[in-house]
């Protein structure tokens, strides 16, 4: 049983394991205070529950991100019973309602875990990091060309969150090609330069390289990167296409360079640092969103606790050379405005976006948006009045914030918040819109209202003082019970469609939902047994030429 002890003690046995060399996890004991009781059985099933649905936003020390600090001088507080309203309803600030998806048993057995001290897990290093490397198929066995016939440029990634697989669908066809076992809930999919490699990685930090040329598209290469992890990428620079790759780990916190085809680890270098802010040193700044500069040999890595953007230079790996840049703590995602030269990136819980000028190397600008902004890779569009826009929705209000990206012919819009639409609600994951479209899609996935998490707002580009339409999705899917999340609209190549992600429970019926974006209407409903808690999507062609 674990059950609350005197500080002092816990301290001391903390210490006296490590100087044994056994972990912190076995180290940390119970909790100070009064500490509600766990069998050893209910700490490791909760502290596996925590790892898979919470540490992304409270941090694997709990220290708090995107969510809310939960170490014990807080949760104690709280106590059991306020703990298990919380997790089960959520909140309208972006806190998911756990309720649908983890049983109430799970949810008390969480409660109770959360008013223990965390475990500290173990450091994960390049003998690590080797010791995992395989490469399946060897660059000399690989295709010389494309041996399906599939039209790989409309292909779409979809993430089957809790199977631990990714499904490679037909975005013609709308049939399956493949069903790839990767890592654990994998949490994006990033294209090669050349559009034939796919690069997939889990929250556990397995990277899977996958052949898009094979007959029946596979992984030929895979390596854990760490123990816990969100970002990959490949390089884009001229003359450096498909060479490195990048992976960004979350614990521990590190990113690791690799060779582009085989996934060979080559570098690692750690994160741990000083704060953009305060200048105080954090133990745990994580590897949030990692790109690729298309104006220098350099990948952009964002450093989430410290608020570091880091320009990282592959062109000379024995002298590596990193640039940081002080923006703003708790940087998570974003993407390019339409230029491909300004990055434009959530620093989520500081409530700013930060503009860094990839040409020139330099912060531009932190701007003030709503709360939480949760963009994705964001939005690009024309606005009809202020030109070129970026926009990001949400996770704290309903809000949806432009911000004007063109310096030269709209100087004096550019680097700030030009219009602010209002969504169905808070709680959004991400905003979409292709070139080719007049439609402007935001989700509210994580919004603890059903009828809006099923639903997704639409704005019409040309009206934006026009209030948006609700579609409801997951009733265009008709799945019978469960939560039903719609998260992640995704175009497809040509722009002419919206694919939906219908997310429900893993032993509940999921579905992709298909929108034609001229006329805002049913096209289809993906339906399949194999598609378990589908999630991101990411079609092959957008993807890898940063269309968004």
């Amino acid at each position: 049983m674990r059950r609350g002890m005197p500080k002092a003690i816990a301290m001391l046995g903390a210490v006296y394991a490590l100087s044994l060399g056994v972990s912190m996890a076995a180290a940390a004991g119970p909790a100070v205070g009064q500490a509600p009781v766990l069998t050893d059985e209910e700490f490791n099933t909760a502290k596996q529950i925590y790892f898979e649905r919470c540490a992304g936003c409270h941090g694997v020390l709990r220290k708090g991100a995107t969510g809310k600090p939960l170490t014990i001088d807080l949760t104690l507080k709280l106590g059991t019973d306020y703990l298990k309203e919380f997790i089960t309803y959520g909140s309208a600030a972006g806190m998911p309602n756990w309720g649908g998806t983890l049983s109430e048993k799970e949810i008390d057995m969480l409660s109770r875990y959360l008013q223990h001290i965390p475990p500290t897990p173990l450091s994960f290093g390049m003998k690590e990091i080797k010791g995992s490397w395989k490469v399946l198929v060897p660059v000399d066995k690989r295709p010389g060309k494309q041996l399906n016939h599939f039209n790989l440029a409309n292909l779409f990634s979809v993430i089957l969150r809790d199977s631990g697989q990714v499904a490679l669908i037909d975005g013609d066809s709308k049939k399956i090609v493949s069903i790839i076992k990767t890592g654990f809930a994998v949490h994006i999919s990033r294209l090669s330069s050349s559009g034939r490699y796919l690069f997939v990685i889990g929250r556990d930090g397995k990277i899977n390289l996958i052949d898009l040329w094979m007959e029946k598209p596979d992984t030929v290469a895979e390596i854990k990167i760490g123990l816990e992890a969100r970002s990959v990428e490949s390089s884009k620079y001229k003359g450096w296409e498909d060479k490195y790759a990048i992976g960004g780990s979350y614990w521990p916190p590190q990113f690791v360079i690799m060779e582009g085809n085989t996934l060979e680890p080559l570098k690692i270098v750690s994160t741990r640092g000083n704060t953009a802010d305060g200048q105080e040193f954090h133990p745990e700044p994580r590897v949030a969103a990692i790109v690729a500069s298309h104006a220098h040999p350099e990948f952009i890595v964002n450093v989430k606790e410290s608020g570091q953007v880091l320009l990282v230079d592959y062109s000379d790996l024995n002298n590596l050379s990193v640039t940081s840049i002080a923006a703003a703590p708790f940087l998570h995602d974003g993407g390019w405005d339409a230029s491909h030269r300004y990055f434009l990136t959530a620093a989520n819980k500081s409530n700013k976006v930060a503009v860094i000028d990839a040409k020139n190397r330099k912060l531009v600008k932190l701007v003030e948006v709503g709360a939480i902004p949760h963009p994705g890779r964001g939005a690009n569009f024309i606005d009809p009045q202020f030109g070129p826009v970026w926009a990001t929705s949400h996770l704290g209000d309903a809000s949806i914030s432009l911000i004007g990206t063109d310096p030269d012919k709209y100087p004096e819009q550019a680097w700030q918040v030009v219009r602010t639409l209002q969504g169905a609600g808070g709680g959004s994951l991400f905003i979409k819109t292709h070139p080719k479209s007049k439609n402007l899609w935001v989700d509210a996935a994580l919004n603890p209202e059903s009828k809006i998490s099923q639903s997704i707002a639409v704005f019409d580009l040309n009206h934006l003082n026009k209030k948006f339409e609700l579609l409801p999705i997951a009733e265009w899917a008709d799945l019978g019970e469960g939560v039903k999340r719609v998260v992640h609209p995704e175009y497809n190549a040509d722009g002419s469609e919206v694919w939906f992600s219908v997310w429900n429970g893993k032993d509940q019926k999921s579905a992709i939902v298909v929108v034609d974006d001229k006329s805002r209407k049913l096209k289809t409903v993906i339906k399949d047994d194999k598609l378990i808690t589908p999630t991101g999507k990411f079609n092959v062609s957008n993807t890898q030429k940063d269309i968004y």
